[in-house]
């Protein structure tokens, strides 16, 4: 069983930013795609600071602080975990410095989408939009660094193949999100609005995934309690082994008197009408 760790901060994190994204999605269509006074004359689709920054504007700050509170939580622990021992541990110089800035970035990137959801682009379209690209830079050079560390952390634990599979999302998540804000940007100045706005949901939502991605990381801290520390070498199937030990014992049990009573059944044999039992010829007799 999992049972409640630190896993639960990226939980959180992604579900208040996915129901955050929903809530204000949802809102827009089932009012029949009202025009906010923060839209142009030729922009039919809304962005997420247009629907955002009028009604449900407390919706979108509060979404905002508890995605970020919980994201940083999560880095925080990440840390905190490797080390502890917990996670596979940062042994390099370089590794501790790209763990540290993946969380200097990140921590930009919170201090972008707080702000950016208080200045609302109706009110401050100039400071929305400045903070608007410290959110998205602070979080993607975030996963540049986190993903560099992960790719080393992989290449020295090579037994753990969930640091992999860690580094293969967030490096995906880095490519796509670079590519959608660039033609995010290049809509913005072709005034190609409504493109851009299903742009700029497009790369909310996909931010969900990468907030999802630390739960992978988090989770094997739930073997680690009560002083364990991460397996590293032969150890790290060792831990695997043991927690199936309890469903193995029965049934190996089972098997290894089957087995006895199979080779004794089979230990049997007759050579020209005389058994032989055990592989030995039988003593001869004077009767």
């Amino acid at each position: 069983m999992w049972g409640v760790s630190y896993w639960v901060f990226p939980v959180i994190s992604g579900l208040c930013w996915l129901g955050m994204l929903l809530g204000l999605l949802i809102s827009w269509n089932v009012n029949g795609r009202p025009r906010y006074p923060s839209m142009e004359n030729d922009q039919d689709v809304a962005y997420i600071s247009d629907v955002g920054g009028d009604k449900l504007k407390p919706l979108f700050i509060a979404g905002s602080c508890v995605t970020t509170i919980f994201l940083d939580l999560s880095f925080l622990s990440e840390r905190w975990l490797r080390h502890r021992g917990r996670l596979a541990a940062n042994v390099s110089a370089i590794e501790k410095v790209l763990s540290g800035l993946s969380m200097a970035f990140a921590l930009l990137g919170t201090i972008g989408l707080i702000l950016l959801s208080i200045f609302d682009t109706r009110s401050h379209h100039t400071l929305h939009d400045i903070f608007l690209l410290l959110f998205i830079l602070g979080y993607v050079v975030s996963a540049i660094f986190i993903c560099w560390e992960y790719q080393r952390l992989g290449a020295k634990y090579r037994e753990h193949r969930i640091l992999r599979a860690s580094f293969w999302i967030k490096l995906a998540f880095i490519l796509i999100e670079i590519a959608l804000a660039v033609a995010f940007a290049a809509c913005n100045f072709r005034d190609a609005l409504n493109a851009a706005g299903i742009l700029e949901w497009t790369i909310a939502f996909i931010f969900t995934f990468y907030v999802f991605s630390f739960f992978i990381d988090l989770l094997p801290a739930t073997q680690t309690k009560r002083g364990r520390k991460f397996p590293t070498g032969p150890q790290a199937t060792q831990m695997q082994m043991e927690e199936n030990d309890q469903y193995g014992q029965g049934y190996a049990g089972r098997n290894t008197v089957d087995s006895q009573r199979t080779l004794g059944a089979n230990n049997v044999k007759t050579t020209i009408g005389v058994k032989h039992e055990n592989g030995q010829a039988p003593v001869a007799s004077n009767f």
